[in-house]
């Protein structure tokens, strides 16, 4: 678009030199973000997670996940880690009135990565999160504790897949220090 404009004034030209300048930094960023990326399913590869067979789990959140958790198998339990990463309900009873919320505490950058996995799970038709989310609601749970349930679900799953994962790495390793 900007080859068939003809600039006729200094603003005019000045405005062309900004847009391309505007389009090489976006040509650059874009170039910058497939390199990161690329080098990012290469350590993933390396590391042998399958993080990244959930439904929403790409190569960005499953490196943030993996780097925000650190070894897995230092969470005792699912429990334990759904409190470190703030998915755990935490209960606000009144009288006869019980309610479960979700903790304000935990790692906040972990909990983010979650509930973009529940969103893109919910908004995916055929996914096991969307059917485990359907199922709340017909059970009579509202949207929010519904999506709260979700979490703390993808939480558990998270968590014994990054404990099989690491549990399968360090027998790879001792079977390749006792054949050398």
């Amino acid at each position: 678009m900007l080859r068939g404009f003809r600039a006729r004034t200094l603003s005019d030209r000045v405005r062309v030199s900004l847009c391309n300048d505007l389009i090489g930094d976006a040509r650059r960023l874009d170039q910058q973000l497939a390199s990161n990326q690329a080098d990012i399913d290469s350590l993933l590869d390396e590391h042998g997670t399958r993080l990244r067979t959930i439904d929403g789990v790409g190569p960005v959140l499953a490196g943030r996940l993996i780097g925000r958790t650190g070894p897995a198998t230092r969470f005792a339990t699912a429990s334990a880690y759904a409190t470190y990463n703030g998915t755990a309900p935490i209960e606000i009873a009144s009288a006869d009135h019980q309610v479960h919320r979700l903790s304000r505490y935990g790692d906040r950058q972990l909990n983010a990565a979650i509930h973009t996995i529940a969103m893109v799970q919910v908004r995916m038709p055929g996914s096991a999160g969307r059917a485990y989310y359907d199922r709340r609601l017909a059970g009579g749970a509202s949207p929010r504790a519904a999506m709260r349930c979700l979490k703390r679900q993808l939480s558990n799953v998270l968590w014994r897949i990054m404990v099989a994962d690491d549990t399968r790495r360090h027998r790879r390793e001792t079977e390749s220090c006792s054949a050398t």
